[in-house]
């Protein structure tokens, strides 16, 4: 499923920005211009993760977060051009689960919103065997076994493929599956999935240019496309 985000800020081209990349990567979008549309939004959509300007008109970004925080758990990410430190423990305080300054890089803040939905949602991680088919992922032993033979994967393909297991049929942008497998700090770009992906395919697929596993979402990234038979 995927994610909801409220972006709110009066600066139009702001908006109109951060909501393009993060439709880029998937997500729904919701906008609001100042802190009443904001605070009614949210209440009303229940939005999964918040990006929230602290200058805002009718009601300022700290009271739509302290108002939002007495009432619920959703995570916030402040937006703001107030960049001091006590400007940043203040909006940590209110209860915002992050602080990202203007001017801002806008693939920073969409691994920032990655890694805040992560904590906020964590999954349960299986530990044991995942089979599919002819397939078969073993997390404990860290091996991958194709028909009973043991594949020799390296340790980004592994977790490259691991990612994509643990949720089938789950569309996956290029960005986020870059997060996941090195870290929202790393400094790379997002075709080096690709380059991954095409040498999983050769080890894994009997037909590369086929993929029962591994399918391309276009525009977007992969997904798993098998169901797990069991997990043990």
């Amino acid at each position: 499923m995927n994610r909801t985000i409220l972006v709110v800020d009066d600066d139009h081209k702001i908006v109109d920005l951060v909501a393009l990349y993060l439709k880029r990567d998937g997500y729904n979008v919701l906008t609001a211009y100042d802190g009443q549309e904001a605070l009614d939004t949210a209440r009303r959509k229940r939005p999964d993760l918040i990006v929230l300007d602290l200058l805002l008109p009718e009601l300022d970004g700290a009271d739509v977060c302290r108002l939002l925080r007495a009432e619920s758990n959703v995570p916030i990410i402040m937006l703001t051009a107030r960049s001091t430190d006590d400007d940043k423990l203040r909006g940590l305080d209110l209860g915002a689960d992050d602080y990202v300054t203007k001017p801002f890089n806008p693939r920073e803040l969409m691994a920032r919103i990655r890694a805040v939905l992560r904590r906020a949602h964590p999954q349960e991680e299986p530990t044991g065997d995942m089979h599919f088919g002819d397939l078969t992922i073993s997390l404990l032993r860290h091996e991958v076994l194709l028909r009973g033979q043991s594949v020799s994967l390296t340790p980004t393909e592994f977790r490259l493929l691991e990612t994509l297991a643990r949720e089938p049929g789950r569309a996956f942008s290029r960005a986020e599956l870059l997060d996941r497998v090195f870290g929202y700090d790393y400094v790379g770009v997002e075709r080096t999935i690709d380059v991954h992906v095409m040498n999983l395919r050769r080890k894994i697929e009997a037909e590369p240019g086929r993929p029962r596993y591994i399918g391309t979402v276009p525009g977007l990234g992969y997904r798993f496309e098998a169901r797990a038979d069991r997990e043990a």
